[in-house]
């Protein structure tokens, strides 16, 4: 007989999910923040090049699209390197 060891798999078809729930919680959140922020930065442009448009240089385009943009970066991170706690601790 073949006994289970506990490193084996616990699902039925043997194979295990490398990230867990809050992992893909996480991966969603960042990329909702990231896509909110490249949205804030489009647009300001003019279509006569010779007209200045001063919306090009409005601060939801200079300080808030950027920030939204690394900490959608910084969560995705986060998602990826989180590691949750184990049920069964040995």
């Amino acid at each position: 007989m073949k006994e289970i060891s506990k490193k084996e798999s616990t699902r039925p078809n043997g194979y295990d999910f490398v990230f867990g729930k809050i992992n893909y919680i996480l991966m969603i959140a960042g990329l909702v923040i990231l896509f909110i922020g490249y949205i804030l930065l489009c647009g300001g442009g003019s279509d006569d090049p010779n007209v200045f448009n001063p919306a090009m240089f409005d601060s939801q385009r200079l300080y808030v699209a950027p920030i939204l943009i690394i900490l959608g970066f910084i969560v995705e991170i986060v998602a990826i390197m989180y590691k949750g706690k184990k049920k069964e601790q040995e």
